[in-house]
């Protein structure tokens, strides 16, 4: 299944401290990968609450939180007490947990089944294309897992009083508009936001990573644990900076269209297709700052707590298409 060592050593950089016959292979190590980014995601997007709960509000209800990111926070504490800034850290945590395994776990494989599918050499050549091919193909199946989280935490963001928490503000809308209008009415923007967002994400921290070792000049499975975490962490911040631009828009979308019901026989595009033009380009950059410093401080602390988590596990056999 998984091609000799020689190739391995002799195409890609592959770190493996345990020794070769440790280990882990097949499902048992990508079960590895898939808790490594969980935990990862879940811990990250979670930490993270308070500056969604900002960066929501600032898209939701600008009229009102138009003084940027810290006069927003002062302006949640104000309103609704500091607890407000935990709104939607259930489903957050619950979601990312689970999109993390799909997404990480998922790259992990397709990336592996499109090297066996053009041979060692072609995917070096053209790693970029497979880091975009495998993170679209993960992604997609991630959001499927993580749409109806997704939903909840927007809705309880957005209208504080409509559910205490993760599972009366679930069952609620469950109850109230199924399980498609309810909880998948957002599927199409968060496709337009994630799928873009984690191609960015994976390639631009791949090609980050390759062009700061290839300065230090040692390989990978050289290099001193606490060296790869700072090279993991810079290299998620550049990666972080640039997804979030790219995924804003949508990002604004997925917030609206969340806020509340749609209007009965009105289809999704028409929807996104309304609220992009009321709010035009710089709408649709609203609330660009904070989720700046948020995507590009998760994402760094994501690819920093994901490879440690790897090391510990183990899971240290998944191919890095590098030169």
């Amino acid at each position: 299944m998984f091609p000799s060592q020689e190739s391995l050593k002799k195409n890609f950089i592959v770190p493996s401290p345990a020794g070769d016959a440790a280990a882990p292979t097949g499902a048992n190590l990508y079960a590895r990968f898939a808790i490594a980014g969980a935990v990862c995601c879940g811990v990250t997007h979670g930490a993270m609450t308070p500056v969604d709960v900002v960066k929501t509000r600032i898209q939701l209800s600008p009229e009102v939180y138009n003084k940027g990111m810290i006069a927003g926070f002062r302006q949640v504490v104000a309103a609704e007490g500091a607890g407000a800034l935990l709104t939607g850290f259930g489903p957050t945590a619950a979601g990312y947990f689970l999109q993390g395994a799909f997404k990480f776990g998922g790259y992990e494989f397709w990336k592996k089944t499109f090297i066996d599918l053009v041979g060692a050499e072609k995917a070096s050549e053209n790693r970029t294309a497979i880091y975009l091919g495998s993170s679209a193909i993960a992604e997609f199946f991630a959001d499927v897992a993580l749409c109806p989280l997704e939903a909840t935490r927007i809705r309880l963001v957005s209208q504080p009083t409509f559910a205490t928490g993760l599972l009366s503000g679930f069952t609620k809308i469950l109850k109230e508009e199924g399980a498609i209008k309810g909880f998948y009415s957002g599927f199409g923007p968060i496709l337009l936001k994630q799928v873009p967002y984690t191609m960015a994400k994976f390639v631009v921290f791949e090609r980050t990573t390759e062009l700061i070792l290839n300065q230090i000049g040692t390989p990978k499975d050289q290099l001193a644990p606490s060296t790869m975490t700072t090279v993991n962490l810079g290299s998620g911040i550049v990666a972080g900076t640039v997804a979030a631009i790219v995924s804003q828009p949508a990002d604004t979308l997925l917030s609206k269209i969340n806020k509340q019901k749609g209007v009965a026989g009105e289809s999704l595009t028409s929807r996104l297709v309304s609220m992009a033009g009321q709010l035009g380009v710089k709408g649709l950059f609203l609330g660009l700052g904070p989720r700046i410093v948020m995507v590009a401080t998760l994402t760094a602390g994501q690819f920093a707590i994901y490879g440690d988590i790897k090391r510990v596990l183990g899971a240290t056999g998944g191919v890095e298409i590098a030169k």
